[in-house]
């Protein structure tokens, strides 16, 4: 299963902002442990170097996306993903870009926190707890 992970679960990671790092932390993990593939869209980066740079410094961010892109694959944005974006708005052009990156690159859910953002309409659109049960029991299921 490929799950795009929004920008504000790495944030909840980086930032160990609670009560939502534990959900995030555990996110990661199963990330690690191979239970699904994690995805990050290349404009997420981008905003989290912005974002954490300040709160963290250069150097920390740095290796703090370094370690991020080892453990998850890059999820590009095309022209095709942009065009989609500008021309079916649904509240959150940063929020539709996400969306139609993983429209387009066939990526099965998007984990946040801020499910209300996203259209579901083709792909699920999961909350951290959703995703977690959602996995754990497909692990049950499998024993």
């Amino acid at each position: 299963m490929k799950i795009l992970i929004d920008t504000n679960i790495i944030l909840d990671l980086a930032l160990i902002r609670k009560p939502f790092y534990e959900e995030a932390d555990l996110i990661f993990y199963l990330i690690e442990q191979g239970k699904f593939q994690g995805f990050v869209s290349a404009t997420t980066l981008t905003d989290l170097y912005y974002i954490l740079r300040k709160q963290k410094g250069k150097d920390w961010t740095f290796q703090f996306l370094q370690r991020l892109t080892n453990l998850c694959k890059i999820n590009p944005i095309t022209e095709e993903v942009i065009i989609k974006a500008l021309h079916n708005s649904y509240k959150d052009f940063e929020d539709d870009i996400q969306y139609y990156s993983a429209i387009v690159n066939k990526i099965d859910a998007i984990v946040t926190r801020n499910i209300k953002d996203f259209p579901n309409l083709n792909l699920l659109i999961l909350t951290p707890c959703q995703l977690i049960t959602m996995i754990n029991n497909e692990i049950i299921d499998l024993n």
